[in-house]
This record gives C-alpha cells, sequence and structure tokens, in this order.
C-alpha cells in the first residue's frame, strides 16, 4: 500500500508540498528529505504503516557544534539520527538492489524539533513539516556506501551524562534501506525525485531527547561515523 492511499496522509501531503514551493521560490535551497515518527510505538499511536515524510532545505540547516537558540518554543527535543547520503537519483518503486546502488555513504545528525501541538492529527503533522525547525550534519563516510550499518553502535550523552547507547541502529527506525525506499516512494507520488546529493535524516535512533533545562549540551558518536555535539538554549 502506497503511504498517499491514506487520505490523512495524501491531505497533508500536499499541504507540505505547497508550503515547501513557497519556500524554495522565496529561495531556499533543497537538501533533502526527513522521516518521522517511525518508531514502533508512535505508528501504532498515529494508525500508520511507515515513517511520515518531511523536507529539509539549507534555512534550517546548523553547522555542527553551534549553539542554537529555542526561546518560544514549547516542547523542544534533539533527536540524534542517521544520515543518508545519495550519489544517484532515487525513483519511485525501487528494489533493494537500486536503493542500496544510490546510497553514496551514512552520516550522522541531529534534527532538533518543536512538538507543538502535540502528535495526534496526522494532516495537520505532515502539513506542519513534522514539527522539523533545524538539522545538523556530519560528513558523509563512504565506507558506509549502501547504507550498511553492522559493526555500528552509538552513545548520546546530554550534559556530560551518558543518556543512551545502542548496538542496534536501526530498532528504533527500522532498515535504512526500507526507511529510504518510503520516502522515494512518496516523494515521487507528488512528483518529486530524491536526487543526487540529497540526504535522509531517517529518525531518532533512541527515543529523542526533551530539552528541560535553560540550556543543554547533547552529543551524539557513532563508531566509523564520527560525533557531532549541538548545545540548545532559551
Amino acid at each position: 500500500m502506497n503511504q498517499l492511499d491514506d487520505p490523512r496522509i495524501a491531505r497533508g501531503m500536499n499541504a507540505q508540498f505547497a508550503w515547501r514551493r513557497e519556500r524554495l521560490d522565496a529561495g531556499e535551497r533543497p537538501i533533502g528529505w526527513k522521516a518521522g515518527f517511525g518508531a514502533p510505538a508512535a505508528m501504532e499511536l498515529l494508525g500508520i504503516s511507515a515513517p511520515l515524510v518531511g523536507f529539509l532545505t539549507d534555512r534550517a540547516r546548523v553547522e555542527p557544534g553551534a549553539t542554537v537558540s529555542i526561546a518560544g518554543w514549547i516542547q523542544p527535543v534533539v533527536e540524534p539520527e542517521i544520515a543518508i547520503h545519495f550519489g544517484a537519483d532515487l525513483g519511485g518503486g525501487a528494489d533493494e538492489e537500486a536503493v542500496r546502488a544510490a546510497i553514496a555513504g551514512l552520516g550522522i545528525a541531529f534534527e532538533l524539533a518543536d512538538l507543538d501541538p502535540p502528535p495526534a492529527d496526522v494532516e495537520a503533522v505532515l502539513a506542519g513539516n513534522i514539527y522539523n525547525r533545524h538539522v545538523m550534519l556530519g560528513p558523509c563516510v563512504p565506507a558506509r556506501a549502501g547504507g550498511r550499518v553492522d559493526g555500528l553502535s552509538a552513545t548520546i550523552h546530554r550534559n556530560g551524562e551518558q543518556f543512551a547507547a545502542t548496538g542496534e541502529l536501526e530498532a528504533n527506525t527500522g532498515p535504512l534501506v526500507s526507511v529510504a525506499r518510503e520516502i522515494a516512494d512518496v516523494v515521487a507520488g507528488l512528483g518529486g525525485l530524491v536526487k543526487d546529493g540529497d540526504v535522509i535524516i531517517a529518525g531518532s535512533v533512541v527515543p529523542p531527547v526533551f530539552v528541560k533545562d535553560a540550556a543543554e549540551t547533547v552529543t551524539f558518536e557513532v563508531t566509523g561515523l564520527g560525533a557531532l555535539t549541538v548545545t540548545v538554549e532559551r
């Protein structure tokens, strides 16, 4: 079943793509796509069978190590994610072999989001681009071309103390190849394309870090992919 067969998703994605076109027409540059609510519990809560799809532009991108203002945000979260970097176009209907062939490597990323209002209405969540506010990207590691995560493990620290660790980087997101294929199918269904040079951030590898204090620093390290640090402050 294509996600766009769900009327909630079709309406939300059409609204989202209209907003994306407005932003691109105003001068923003597309850099890729994002998966959201792909964890099993989140999909069950929203009544969906695959991660939701959002977009990324250069206006939302912040440099590694940056301090980001979250003044005025209602429910800020920091999500440590795996970034899928593409070295070829990926259209809809691709099989696993074609998806892997298009993946030039992997990297790490943070997404900063403001979960306001709480996720309940799929159409509204999509129309608002799944709460995206900022994205931070580490470099692409070509040794992980094809989307392989074997042997990788992640550690997340919050204000210097370990927040989470996992050796199963796809447990919370589903297989990266499946995430990429789902996103390519939805984008193609709306007349778009995952392009050579695009990046897909695949969803939080652990439960998101909910920001509680006036300032917090989160560090995300994956063996073989590097480390990123972001500081958020109100």
